[in-house]
């Protein structure tokens, strides 16, 4: 049998249980419950077809239907009884009980007709609910498991030979063969291969990896065998830490949850007392007490909040765990509010709108071609460990291989690097140097930074260096316009036509340029006083040196959390890859789980209510009772089960 109480109030222990709580487990207990369920219906119909063709007397019949209602309900009435000493008496299994021993009872009475079938109905059905329930979790910590398949089994260590991935230390060195998972995080040391990263990211492009690459655990080794050089103990790596994560974000309550949890509290002692007046006051002026015994005990059926305490919790696991597979973490379903209803974005622009790295953007060369401009400044920057020599090399891969002679380099600090390169002499730097090498340049109208060549104090054109802006950036502010977020602001350090340019090419807002980590911080206090009651602001950023921002931010959201340790530390929602498009989903699922756990709140509040209503004028019947609690509790299960699918 599965033991999982759901006292209605105690809801939080529920999903505790360690996704250790193996699958085979599971299943078992499902299997289980499903033959009790089977067996009971059998012997229930038996005896209804016993009653209806002997003629018993009541006590006899008692006995004939004990049978079916100890076999279903036992669990129930042992539950019901520990709650009892444990001081706990309103949970939903002593609601159970007490309703269903009383419609036992009810048949002893004068005048009273036997309800022997309903007291062993409303007992399998209460059974067949929790039987639901527990698929459900079962389901949504599948997902959640889907997303802990990262968790790696083993290691091979040089010298060792397989252990846990626990017990490996920092520096050790590790063998990664094809299909194997990457147990800890750190840099190959040996061999190259592609790595698929779909489970941690929800991106489907592998990444290409070689010596001196950092790999990340979690992902899976598709090609080459690699031997990697850990930097970090188990505990600290990446799928610990998203692990950790994801498990912990049920601790942290929505505000739909929380107000779940106290109407919880004050609902079910209300109902279980009007039941008390409802079977006494109505005897006290001449009433029948069997007809209003059995009233009080429907009060009793629907007392029980499950349907809310359970699929409330559930939606929101589900609309985490959602997330989840589509990289984004949610650090818990208080978040899922916030994004819900997010006014203001504000992004910070190196490495979140654009790549924070260095390429060509533009060519314009003089009395030669763009190849040959682009080869010549490639050699002259072949030494260069600054960024805009990488983006030159970049941009002509052929450089080292083209066999082309390079000597007497020079580098000129402050004005650029001098090279002859096959006999000639190429300077490529800012204007300073074609200034001193009498070379006349000329102004560029492309924003970026210029970098100018002469050949033999002759100019030979100049190359426009920018960084990229990523190609879903666009995309990602027209989303979340659409979405109705009222205002896109980009903060960053750059300067000022730099960050204009970027600004205008998305559509943002406003911008501020050439700031200090302070004045971003003094702009997100000023939007948060700006943006109305009730709505929130999000700060998005690479985590690197936006800590301060995330924090102060209603949610800070951190990109690029696959290798940025500060970002999953520093941020209430990381996104896992560099996809800003990804913040206009993350608002979307949010929004999504808000509607459905919504419309399970007042669809069982407005069920149950109907059903008291009836109940109390004496036009429902128990069998009703039963499906506005048990029903109303697998329809909101299932309706909960929704948020899993993205």
């Amino acid at each position: 049998m599965a033991h999982h109480h759901c006292n209605c109030c105690e809801y939080e222990h529920h999903h505790e249980h360690h996704h250790e709580h193996h699958h085979e487990h599971e299943e078992h207990d499902l299997k289980s419950q499903l033959w009790l369920i089977a067996i009971t219906v059998v012997l229930l119909i038996a005896a209804v077809l016993i009653e209806k063709n002997l003629n018993l007397a009541t006590w006899q019949l008692l006995l004939v239907y004990l049978v079916p209602y100890l076999l279903i309900g036992h669990e129930t009435l042992h539950e019901a009884w520990e709650g009892i000493t444990n001081g706990d008496a309103f949970n939903e299994h002593f609601l159970m009980s007490v309703a269903t021993i009383g419609a036992l009872c009810i048949g002893f009475l004068p005048g009273a007709e036997n309800e022997f079938p309903e007291a062993v109905f409303v007992m399998l059905f209460f059974q067949v609910g929790e039987l639901f329930e527990g698929y459900a979790e079962g389901k949504s910590r599948n997902s959640i498991a889907h997303l802990m398949n990262i968790r790696p089994d083993v290691a091979h260590v040089e010298g060792r030979g397989d252990v846990s991935p626990e017990e490996v230390g920092v520096g050790e060195i590790i063998l990664i063969r094809p299909g194997e998972k990457v147990p800890l995080d750190g840099v190959i040391i040996e061999g190259a291969s592609a790595l698929n990263t779909v489970a941690l990211t929800g991106e489907s492009v592998p990444r290409e990896v070689a010596v001196d690459d950092e790999v990340i655990s979690g992902c899976v080794n598709l090609s080459g065998v690699v031997k990697v050089r850990t930097t970090k103990s188990f505990g600290e790596s990446t799928v610990a830490k998203i692990i950790d994560l994801v498990e912990n974000a049920g601790e942290h309550k929505s505000q739909s949850e929380a107000f779940i949890t106290r109407f919880a509290r004050i609902y079910t002692p209300v109902v279980v007392f009007a039941a008390l007046a409802l079977a006494v006051i109505p005897t006290l002026f001449g009433g029948a007490f069997a007809t209003w015994l059995y009233r009080a005990l429907m009060f009793l059926v629907v007392s029980c909040p499950c349907a809310l305490v359970i699929s409330v919790p559930l939606t929101f696991f589900g609309g985490i765990g959602g997330a989840s597979r589509n990289g984004i973490l949610v650090k818990g379903a208080n978040y899922m509010d916030v994004l819900a209803k997010v006014h203001t974005v504000v992004f910070d622009k190196t490495g979140t709108l654009t790549h924070g790295q260095f390429a060509v953007t533009a060519v314009h060369p003089d009395h030669i071609n763009e190849q040959q401009l682009l080869h010549l400044a490639a050699h002259v920057e072949h030494f260069s460990t600054h960024p805009i020599g990488a983006a030159l090399r970049d941009a002509f891969p052929d450089e080292a291989t083209d066999g082309c002679k390079i000597s007497d380099v020079e580098e000129m600090a402050g004005h650029g690097i001098k090279a002859n390169v096959e006999g000639r002499i190429v300077c490529v730097g800012n204007t300073k140097m074609m200034d001193a090498v009498g070379a006349k340049w000329r102004d560029c109208h492309h924003i970026g930074t210029i970098i100018h060549v002469a050949i033999d104090g002759e100019y030979a054109g100049h190359i426009v260096i920018n960084d990229k802006v990523k190609a879903d950036s666009a995309e990602a502010i027209a989303q979340l316009q659409s979405l109705g977020v009222a205002k896109t602001v980009m903060l960053t350090g750059d300067r000022k036509e730099v960050a204009e340019n970027v600004a205008q090419q998305l559509c943002l807002n406003e911008y501020h340029a050439e700031l200090l980590p302070a004045d971003k911080v003094a702009h997100i206090e000023r939007l948060l006083t700006e943006k109305p009651e009730g709505q929130y602001l999000a700060f998005v950023g690479d985590g690197i040196n936006d800590a301060p921002v995330l924090a102060r931010a209603d949610v800070g959201i951190a990109m690029g959390g696959l290798g940025s340790d500060a970002a999953i530390e520093a941020a209430d929602v990381v996104l896992m890859d560099d996809k800003p498009s990804k913040i206009a989903l993350a608002i979307r699922i949010a929004r999504r789980t808000l509607s459905i756990a919504s419309q399970n709140v007042w669809f069982a509040i407005g069920v149950k209510v109907a059903v008291l209503v009836l109940a109390a004028l004496g036009i429902a019947t128990m069998w009703l009772a039963v499906f506005a609690d048990v029903g109303v509790t697998v329809l909101a299960v299932l309706n909960a089960m929704r948020a899993l699918r993205v």
